[in-house]
């Protein structure tokens, strides 16, 4: 996705900008787990440094909170883009664009930094033992030895600004954008609206629901056995079949696509 944004100029606009920032998300995402844990799986070995577990837990936080904030813009680029559709060029301007990017990135990376540095500095006096197939922060506090009832109301804190709060942003972008597609005349507009925003929704569907669920229960509710099946969706499944939903569903992508390897069949 992100090589088919770069090389095709049609697709050189901030809704699929945007986009191209959402495959790097993910691609980093995954990667941030999923290499570990099949090493882990295929060698034998379940052990990870102390160092590399706190480098593991702040790439996790970041990109999963940048994503959150990101599909946030995303849902707004839309909500502009339909229901203002004349003042689109003023609102998502490339600068605009540029510094919800930007935005994203950096409050994601505040917010990684702070609890990875966070929890590297408790101390851990019970098994070293995480039962979880990565360093997920609520895992790793089981094993502290000290009152973490502070630090798990910072969890809370920290999960409802970016993601309950983009949640409802988007829940609200899309309320809008809903309401103006049922007052389209055009049958052709109605529909390519439709298609666009059912794509976005499907993703944040994925994206959400898991991670809402697993960081904004209790602690007395948590099941470490439950909390490691849902982080399957959101650490593997939601990465890896989001450029699949964007591509499949999106005729302006395969279009891109169709052109593009024309372009390298052209050349050979």
């Amino acid at each position: 996705m992100i090589g088919l944004i770069l090389l095709d100029p049609r697709l050189h606009t901030p809704m699929y900008f945007l986009l191209s920032q959402l495959s790097l998300m993910d691609l980093m995402y995954i990667s941030t787990t999923v290499p570990k844990m099949a090493y882990n799986f295929f060698s034998g070995q379940k052990s990870i440094s102390f160092l590399s577990c706190g480098v593991q837990s702040f790439f996790f936080v970041t990109m999963a909170s940048s994503e959150g904030l990101l599909l946030a813009a995303m849902a707004y680029d839309r909500f502009v883009a339909i229901c203002h559709p004349l003042h689109y060029h003023i609102h998502m301007s490339k600068k605009m664009c540029v510094k919800m990017i930007m935005g994203s990135w950096a409050l994601g990376s505040l917010n990684g930094l702070l609890h990875s540095v966070y929890t590297l500095h408790l101390p851990y006096c019970r098994s070293r033992a995480i039962g979880h197939f990565f360093c997920d922060i609520p895992a790793m506090m089981l094993l502290v030895c000290t009152d973490t009832w502070a630090y798990e109301y910072m969890i809370i804190f920290s999960a409802v600004v970016v993601l309950l709060l983009p949640f409802l942003g988007i829940t609200t972008s899309y309320g809008r954008v809903l309401f103006a597609v049922f007052h389209m005349r055009s049958k052709e507009g109605k529909r390519k609206a439709f298609a666009t925003c059912s794509t976005h929704l499907t993703v944040v569907t994925f994206y959400y629901a898991p991670f809402v669920y697993t960081y904004l229960r209790p602690k007395s509710l948590r099941s470490p056995a439950e909390d490691k099946n849902l982080a399957v969706f959101y650490t593997i499944l939601t990465p890896m079949l989001n450029p699949i939903i964007y591509s499949l569903r999106n005729k302006e992508v395969l279009g891109a696509m169709r052109r593009v390897y024309g372009m390298f069949k052209r050349r050979k």
